[in-house]
């Protein structure tokens, strides 16, 4: 199984992290070719699933466009995306939300997951602003001096 892993992190043409999880309004950055030029158009959607299949992992957003629901699956290691931005998290209890397809109007909307005292990039971007001492030696000073 590993030299399945590390074959596949060889052949893997992109670098990237997967930063959204199923629920996130995401814009995805795609650069579309026409003729002899090159130009980026944002899909904006909700994730509505991720299937990990190692080099092959791709996620599927779903937009309404005049109301009609469109879906598009993105290869997530696909070179031809430039970026991919959160716009928004997503309260979820579900691992696919198919169920969004038959919903229409606000039905179709979730709630935006909320984290108490953090900013927007959730409860570990706060954690890591918070001042931390380096040594046992610095947390007994602080004591003393309390």
């Amino acid at each position: 199984m590993k030299l399945i892993r590390e074959i596949e992190k060889e052949l893997q043409p992109v670098e990237r992290e997967l930063n959204f999880t199923i629920g996130d309004t995401v814009k995805v950055h795609y650069k579309i070719v026409e003729g002899n030029r090159e130009r980026v158009q944002i899909y904006e959607g909700i994730v509505i699933a991720i299937n990990n299949r190692g080099i092959g992992k791709t996620f599927t957003v779903r937009r309404i466009s005049y109301d009609v629901g469109v879906e598009r699956v993105f290869p997530l290691f696909s070179p031809r995306i430039a970026n991919i931005e959160v716009v928004r998290q997503g309260k979820i209890r579900r691992s696919k939300l198919y169920f969004l397809r038959e919903r229409r109007g606000k039905s179709a909307k979730l709630k935006e997951r909320r984290y108490k005292g953090a900013t927007k990039k959730g409860p570990k971007a706060s954690m890591k602003d918070a001042v931390v001492p380096e040594t046992p030696a610095e947390l007994v000073e602080t004591k003393e001096k309390e």
